[in-house]
């Protein structure tokens, strides 16, 4: 059988790296939310190219939406995953 081992501190640090994007992506989210609530109403204004570049910004929107939930949840795995190998070690080693 083979042996598990984990390098607790690398996986940590990766996980805070996804923690850290999902905070980013969701700023990102939201200055597009503000910037395309901008360009609409200045639209309404008379201003067609705003209308425009508010349609483009709202089609990237979701996917920014995306990459931070899938960095969120990448960030919960990994630190479940580290639980979970912690766990098992605990466990195991009441038993040799």
């Amino acid at each position: 059988m083979a042996d598990t081992a984990m390098d607790y501190e690398a996986v940590q640090g990766f996980a805070d790296g996804f923690g850290k994007l999902n905070e980013n992506f969701k700023r990102v989210s939201k200055v597009l939310q503000a910037a395309i609530m901008i360009l609409r109403a200045s639209a309404f204004s008379g201003n067609f190219g705003a209308a425009a570049l508010a349609r483009y910004l709202s089609g990237i929107k979701p996917n920014i939406d995306r990459l931070a939930a899938t960095c969120s949840e990448f960030d919960a795995d990994l630190r479940a995953a580290i639980a979970a190998h912690r766990e098992a070690d605990e466990a195991a080693e009441t038993r040799f």
